[in-house]
């Protein structure tokens, strides 16, 4: 059961994000001293659909994801994805998962403005981050918050790739 999220809880997550913080519903994952590192958001905000339900907020993270973007990680990951068929189904697996796991945490009012709205599909076939085209690499901090929740196989890669250069990020307290 998820704990309430506090009014000091929204200041500082809007802090992280440096604004107020939109469709902000829980904060699934912090780190040792309590402070937000991905937060859960509503499947709508602003009155439309948002299919990102895991947001990275954790600056430290953020900026090292920043580095291996622009360093052209997705690129090569994209390369490991598309020269491997195992590779290619864990990543449909896991937006299926991401998926089935948005519609379980989804509030029957949510779900049911969305449909009032005619957006009743629209989620359904957008997985992690919103994607498409479950074989594509497109942003490795929206993979990462969502594996920080529930492990992805993207994520995956990602720890992985910082495991090999040696980068530990001490201040998760992962089990």
């Amino acid at each position: 059961m998820q704990a309430a999220v506090t009014e000091e809880d929204r200041i500082l997550v809007g802090q992280l994000l440096g604004r107020e913080p939109r469709g902000l519903v829980d904060i699934p994952v912090r780190d040792k001293l309590g402070e937000p590192v991905v937060i859960q958001v509503d499947a709508m905000v602003a009155n439309k659909p948002f299919p990102t339900l895991f947001w990275l907020v954790d600056k430290r993270l953020n900026f090292a994801i920043d580095q291996l973007e622009a360093g052209g990680l997705i690129a090569q990951l994209q390369t490991q994805v598309d020269e491997s068929p195992e590779l290619q189904a864990q990543l449909s697996a896991d937006h299926l998962a991401y998926i089935e796991l948005r519609q379980a945490l989804m509030p029957t009012a949510t779900a049911r403005a969305l449909q009032d709205k005619g957006f009743g599909d629209v989620l359904a076939s957008r997985g992690i981050g919103g994607i498409a085209n479950f074989q594509r690499i497109r942003c490795l901090h929206t993979y990462y918050g969502a594996h920080l929740v529930v492990p992805n196989a993207i994520g995956n890669l990602v720890d992985e790739y910082w495991a090999a250069k040696g980068q530990v990020f001490d201040h998760l307290s992962r089990s």
